[in-house]
């Protein structure tokens, strides 16, 4: 048997979330079958995936074009050429781990995953920039022309029938994972040292996301305005030492919540620190006294997932997949409900028997999502492909 997989999300350095689930499934499901041969289709004009992560495995064959990028993806996208399967001189089955435009030809099976349809759900959270590349790429018929979808979560599952009408008998939900990093116990001198370079206060409230609407992190601001209003209303001393630390690059529409920072009562207790290395994220999550995500929409909710893994208390939206990931393992509010935020942030700061329950709990919700389990269901569903 032989499974064609689409690579093109590994080029350049830093990965994206889809570079990031592309590279452990590939990872943790090449190792299940010896007796698969994978083939990795790449395109890029002056570039070369890194797959060192690989380790030399035998069953792989890469296979790596020069097409400019802008001439391949037009073709692909308006004129349904090359078939990939062709060009990599045939496969079983062509799997895409985004619904990035990539023809087949109708003898060779497709399996597609989406991760979420925030861009049919909340278009007004997308430039007109990102707005013509879905339009482009044309979603809904990439879902309709696979033969398999796999859906990262029974939120977009749901998404995939109600908005494009997909059968849900095709779709296959398969939740992605985590890696260790975030399970690991970290030392008083590493723990430090994340401390240092970042410039952390000692007691601090965690948001960590790109800065753009979805994510609602004009919401945290306003709700910790509110959480250090009531504190101090009220006389906790709690209240005084405890910061928000906003971590995150700039995203779309970004300026308001500077603004809102910028104008706060509170903005002294108020620290954003950009963008955060991969490495240092397990220890800054560790650091933290509790994690809030109102996010208004997600396809699944790495976020979370990463910081219930680092032990850490957290509050997430009532919403989309999240309660899929945490259960009954966080604390839950409206996210367009301020005073329940604020309202959450007070009662997980005030009460450290919750905070300790929440730990626990959210670690063992955790365990519950890896990436060899997520790479042994995925690699079943390749096969049924042909069967």
């Amino acid at each position: 048997m032989t499974i064609a997989i689409d690579i093109r999300s590994l080029s350049g350095g830093a990965y994206t979330g889809v570079g990031e689930y592309t590279r452990n499934l590939l990872k943790y499901m090449i190792p299940l079958d010896p007796g698969i041969r994978f083939k990795l289709f790449f395109n890029a004009h002056g570039s070369k995936p890194d797959l060192s992560f690989l380790d030399g495995a035998g069953n792989i064959e890469l296979c790596i074009f020069r097409y400019p990028n802008k001439y391949f993806s037009a073709r692909t996208r308006f004129l349904n050429s090359p078939k990939i399967d062709k060009l990599i001189a045939g496969c079983d089955v062509f799997f895409s781990p985004h619904f990035i435009s990539a023809p087949v030809g109708k003898n060779c099976k497709k399996v597609t995953t989406f991760h979420d349809l925030s861009f049919e759900r909340y278009p007004e959270f997308f430039d007109i920039r990102r707005k013509l590349w879905h339009f482009s790429n044309n979603p809904k018929r990439q879902a309709q022309e696979a033969d398999r979808i796999i859906a990262v979560s029974g939120s977009t599952a749901y998404d995939l029938s109600d908005i494009y009408g997909v059968d849900s008998g095709k779709i296959n939900i398969v939740y992605s994972g985590i890696t260790e990093d975030f399970f690991r116990e970290h030392t008083r001198e590493e723990l430090w040292h994340v401390r240092a370079k970042y410039k952390l206060p000692e007691r601090f409230i965690l948001s960590l996301s790109t800065i753009e609407p979805r994510k609602n992190i004009l919401g945290t601001v306003k709700a910790f305005e509110l959480f250090k209003n009531n504190m101090c209303g009220v006389g906790l001393p709690t209240s005084d030492d405890c910061k928000l630390v906003i971590a995150g690059r700039p995203g779309w529409l970004y300026k308001e919540t500077f603004e809102a920072i910028k104008k706060s009562k509170w903005r002294e207790d108020i620290k954003y620190i950009d963008f955060v290395e991969d490495e240092d994220k397990p220890a800054l999550y560790k650091l933290a006294e509790l994690f809030v995500y109102p996010s208004i929409y997600e396809g699944f909710g790495f976020p979370v997932l990463e910081a219930m893994a680092s032990g850490t208390p957290v509050i997430t939206s009532a919403c989309s997949s999240l309660p899929e990931v945490v259960e009954d393992a966080a604390l839950m509010a409206d996210p367009f409900n301020i005073s329940d935020i604020a309202w959450t942030m007070e009662e997980v700061v005030r009460d450290k028997n919750l905070a300790s329950f929440l730990r626990g709990k959210g670690l063992v919700q955790a365990r519950k999502f890896s990436w060899q389990k997520c790479a042994e269901e995925t690699l079943k569903i390749l096969r049924m492909g042909v069967l």
